[in-house]
């Protein structure tokens, strides 16, 4: 047990760690008051938040507002301007939280007038008041995940104005700043779904999955892996594709997610003999499947259920086979990987007790009563997130055999403090769909590609890839999902697709655009722990999550993996999936792992092109992919078999 010990210590790894290790934390380290004033705010803002969405209902006006607040005051405390800067709070941060504080307060107190000058006839206090909150959001995003997003919806806001420069389809008449400015603010913009499933159920799930850390679930779910897997042929990497499929649907952040699990479960992976590259795709890529992974799938998920105006618990149930496909896919080939190369898994008595795992199987009673509370109880996402944070709060106190006040306040501050980012990316990317709403340059996307596309539904769901995958490069999940939402899910609607179809096309390339070259962040957290070059693990990750690349093309043109249709036709398309998978797999690791033995480059082809014919929905290319699958299986099974005889 020594070695597993030493490295679950290791593992508390966070992605300031890798910033400090790059030569600079975005964060600040703080101490005496602003230590306090943070932990104290963070408390705060989880309290607000839990009254008005629970108890007493105020304004979503008002909701908004003191939602931004919240971030904008955490943010510029928490945030340093740059990696370089001191860790002290500066006066000109000050200023800001101050100007944060004393704008709100003037769009608390002017909300009547406001509602009516929005858009039309604003007054010249309520353009600056809108201007600082603007401002506040691109620079608390900026401090936060980079240029990459401010930029754009900076270009969008002056493609708002400049409009008439503009030729071609997305040229436009042009707008004056004040009216631009103005409508920025709107519940079209800034206000708009976003922001309101950011405000009611993102946030408080957040603070259920801080609630969750505190519980311990963490290292449990790593125990659970290990335990499952870890002596199994290639265990660690099984380990790490449990252990993040499992931490990832809490989080809800790839990059996160590479850095608790991945700090432990990559050294894990080396020690038994797989490839520093690989074993960072293993992760990067199993984290990054951890945001489809149900009940939680992160906060893009919320938004979209609040985009498409259906319950959270359809958006759920309707991941369950996508993921089951996704994370089947990439067991399969770390597997192979492991039968090619003979790597074994961790030695039994380096692994936790069965029976202490079993012990301590109530962990899961938080995940089990959320899923159950949406479902089967068919209640909102607030109240499932509530219940579950009671359900964190039983579970500690059933593991550490007492109740403590003080981490139940440490988890509601590390919550608020984890939301902080979420708010900036929302009210960020509000600007970006605002823009898409007033010049209407969201549904000339949509025409433009129902244009090219001429009827081709797959024409036009290749072109919402492509811009999906590009408009996803460098940004948060949220921010990517509801930019890429906003200017491609129309256009798929248009060919006929269900909304619940369209967007969770558009949301499973915004979450493995995370692992997608050239800005793949996953790859890059991946890359920095294993020690290997970002590229090599990118183009590796996308090789292990090639079936996410398939899976929305499947349930675009067949809703039963959508959990849509009879149950008979459910299963079906189940089982001819994942013997497509498998095949896919066999194909693309030249190696079919049920006989141990290598493929050449043409078995290897027609294995990946029967696989295609079967992930495809459709009796006949589900037979002649089964056909082209057995011309291959059937002389290595006789190979094998004839193998076997004359070692006897």
């Amino acid at each position: 047990m020594k070695k597993i010990k030493e490295l679950f210590q290791k593992k508390e790894k966070t992605v300031d760690d890798l910033e400090l290790e790059e030569g600079g934390s975005k964060k600040r380290e703080l101490t005496g008051f602003w230590k306090k004033y943070v932990y104290v705010l963070g408390i705060i803002a989880v309290l607000f938040h839990f009254y008005v969405l629970v108890i007493h209902p105020i304004s979503y006006w008002r909701l908004y507002l003191m939602h931004i607040l919240f971030g904008m005051l955490l943010v510029y405390a928490i945030y340093k301007p740059g990696k370089k800067f001191k860790d002290t709070v500066p006066w000109y941060d000050v200023l800001l939280m101050l100007a944060g504080i004393g704008t709100v307060i003037y769009c608390i107190t002017a909300e009547r007038g406001m509602a009516y000058r929005m858009g039309s006839n604003p007054t010249t206090a309520d353009l600056i008041a809108i201007s600082i909150i603007l401002l506040l959001l691109l620079e608390g995003t900026r401090r936060i995940y980079g240029m990459i997003l401010p930029t754009v919806a900076i270009v969008f806001l002056l493609y708002c104005h400049f409009g008439q420069y503009f030729s071609g389809g997305l040229g436009h008449s042009g707008y004056s700043w004040k009216k631009t400015i103005s409508y920025m603010l709107g519940y079209e913009a800034v206000f708009g779904s976003p922001m309101n499933a950011s405000a009611t159920m993102v946030f408080l799930f957040m603070v259920f999955g801080a609630f969750l850390t505190f519980s311990g679930a963490g290292p449990f779910f790593i125990d659970l892996a290990m335990s499952l897997a870890g002596s199994k042929r290639g265990g660690p990497a099984k380990v790490a594709v449990i252990s993040s499929a499992l931490f990832g649907t809490v989080s809800g952040n790839s990059v996160a997610n590479v850095v608790s699990t991945g700090a432990f479960t990559i050294p894990l992976m080396k020690s038994v003999g797989y490839k520093p590259k690989f074993a960072a795709a293993v992760e990067a890529t199993a984290s990054s499947g951890g945001q489809i992974m149900p009940p939680i799938l992160g906060s893009a998920a919320f938004i979209m259920a609040e985009l498409i105006g259906a319950p959270y618990s359809e958006i759920m149930l309707a991941s369950i086979i996508p993921a089951l496909l996704y994370f089947f896919t990439v067991f399969l080939m770390v597997d192979i990987e492991a039968a090619k190369n003979n790597l074994t898994g961790v030695a039994k008595e380096e692994l936790p007790k069965r029976k202490y795992v079993l012990q301590n199987l109530y962990m899961l009673l938080p995940l089990v009563v959320l899923t159950i509370v949406m479902t089967v109880l068919n209640q909102s996402a607030i109240r499932a997130a509530s219940w579950g944070i009671l359900s964190c709060i039983i579970v500690y106190i059933i593991k550490n055999r007492k109740f403590s006040l003080k981490e139940i306040l440490d988890a509601m501050a590390d919550g608020a403090k984890s939301a902080c980012g979420m708010i900036c990316a929302c009210g960020t990317a509000g600007i970006v769909v605002g823009v898409l709403n007033m010049t209407g340059a969201g549904i000339k996307f949509a025409s433009f590609v129902v244009e090219v596309a001429n009827g081709h539904r797959l024409v036009a769901l290749i072109l919402t890839m492509i811009a999906s995958l590009i408009l996803g490069m460098g940004l948060p999940t949220s921010a990517s999902y509801i930019i890429c939402a906003a200017v491609a899910a129309p256009a798929l609607i248009d060919m006929g697709l269900t909304a619940i179809q369209a967007h969770m096309f558009v949301f499973y390339f915004a979450c493995i655009s995370a692992i997608t070259p050239p800005v793949a962040m996953a790859a890059y957290a991946g890359a920095t722990i294993s020690g290997s070059k970002p590229m090599e693990v990118g183009f590796t990750a996308c090789k292990l999550g090639i079936c996410a690349f398939i899976v929305p093309f499947m349930f675009c043109y067949a809703p039963t993996l959508l959990w849509k249709g009879a149950a008979g036709d459910i299963i079906v398309t189940i089982i001819t999936a994942l013997i497509g998978a498998t095949m896919l797999s066999y194909g693309l690791q030249r190696y079919a792992g049920c006989f141990s033995l290598p493929l050449g480059i043409i078995p290897a082809c027609i294995l990946i092109a029967s696989a295609l014919l079967m992930i495809i929905p459709g009796t006949v290319t589900d037979l002649i992919g089964i056909a082209g699958a057995c011309v291959v299986l059937i002389p290595l099974f006789l190979k094998k078999r004839h193998m076997q005889k004359k070692a006897m």
